[in-house]
């Protein structure tokens, strides 16, 4: 199996019920599922989001000094993973039906794009974006000072 050049690893609360959520939200495909050796946890899980590869496991705090690294444990999660959709109406109504929590709307941004974020059950950011339209660099730079 090849990889892409970077690929996120997350931790999970619950990876067993982020498969679960990622197939229902983002139609996600599960490329593999390993769990630890007489453990239900599960230590490694591949998958594929949009053609992109993302991979996860349970959090395993007892085997790593005893800290906890969910986003729940740490107060949230300073990164968010980027989208881009064909369709982000229908991709955004799909992720919040299944349980994504908006912490930016949808809508048409300034740069061009019809852009929002979402949280998922587990802590993690996403963002979903759609290119509506091409700015040039001056229109760019006009839109972006109208908006700050």
């Amino acid at each position: 199996m090849s990889y892409q050049t970077v690929t996120p690893y997350l931790v999970m609360s619950d990876a067993a019920a982020a498969i679960d959520f990622y197939k229902k939200a983002f139609g996600a495909e599960e490329l593999a599922r390993h769990a630890a050796p007489g453990d239900t946890r599960l230590m490694h899980v591949h998958m594929r989001v949009l053609g992109s590869d993302v991979m996860f496991s349970d959090d395993f705090a007892d085997k790593m000094g005893g800290k906890s690294k969910t986003p729940q444990a740490l107060g949230g999660s300073p990164v968010t993973l980027h989208l881009q959709v064909e369709d982000a109406n229908a991709f955004w109504d799909r992720a919040v039906g299944a349980g994504a929590k908006v912490t930016m709307p949808l809508k048409d941004q300034f740069w061009g794009d019809r852009y929002g974020q979402l949280e998922d059950p587990f802590g993690h950011q996403w963002s979903v974006g759609q290119k509506i339209k091409t700015l040039t660099k001056e229109e760019l730079e006009a839109a972006a000072k109208a908006a700050f």
